[in-house]
């Protein structure tokens, strides 16, 4: 199902297109979240990443980690000299993760704070068309729900500027401009 949710700017495009296209290719099952979500909802506060979060049932972990391989994913923040090896079994064992790779920044959650594991999240999700794959977005409701949990400086002003987003919504559906 599509939705009318607000055009991503240039600079998103270019952001997000390469780790879009990556998860599509791969058919990675997840859930957009985080800056990107918002951004798809209306925000206009820039964000850095790319956050989803992903099924962990054994055939999507599979998919996951072979995407991750092929663009040399390694955990953020963490030593180089530190072994880390990246398979299925490493993504079953861990639920969060915050990756480099060769085409930017990723975050991995399998449980999102405030809102709960991949079925809670993907729950009334909409449903739109990124660089000719269906991806499921978080409602803004709930992504409203996680920032606030988070709790962040920059998620809580991300809180106030969604509430206005959904509360404009509202109205609109109130006087019939938006079905």
């Amino acid at each position: 199902m599509q939705n009318s949710l607000a055009n991503p700017n240039e600079g998103l495009v270019q952001l997000i297109e390469k780790q879009i296209t990556l998860l599509g290719r791969f058919e990675v099952e997840c859930v957009i979240i985080g800056g990107i979500a918002a951004t798809l909802h209306g925000s206009a506060l820039p964000t850095t990443d790319l956050d989803v979060c992903y099924a962990r049932n054994p055939p999507n972990l599979e998919r996951l980690g072979n995407a991750l391989q092929s663009v040399h994913a390694r955990l953020r923040n963490i030593p180089e000299d530190i072994p880390f090896m990246l398979d299925a079994e490493t993504l079953r064992r861990g639920l969060n993760f915050t990756f480099t790779t060769d085409i930017g920044s990723l975050d991995l959650l399998g449980e999102v704070r405030g809102v709960g594991y991949y079925e809670d999240v993907l729950a009334g999700s909409l449903v739109v068309e990124l660089f000719g794959y269906p991806f499921a977005v978080i409602e803004i409701g709930k992504l409203i729900n996680a920032k606030r949990t988070a709790g962040r400086p920059k998620d809580l002003v991300a809180v106030a500027e969604l509430e206005a987003l959904l509360g404009a919504k509202i109205q609109m559906c109130n006087d019939g401009r938006l079905h």
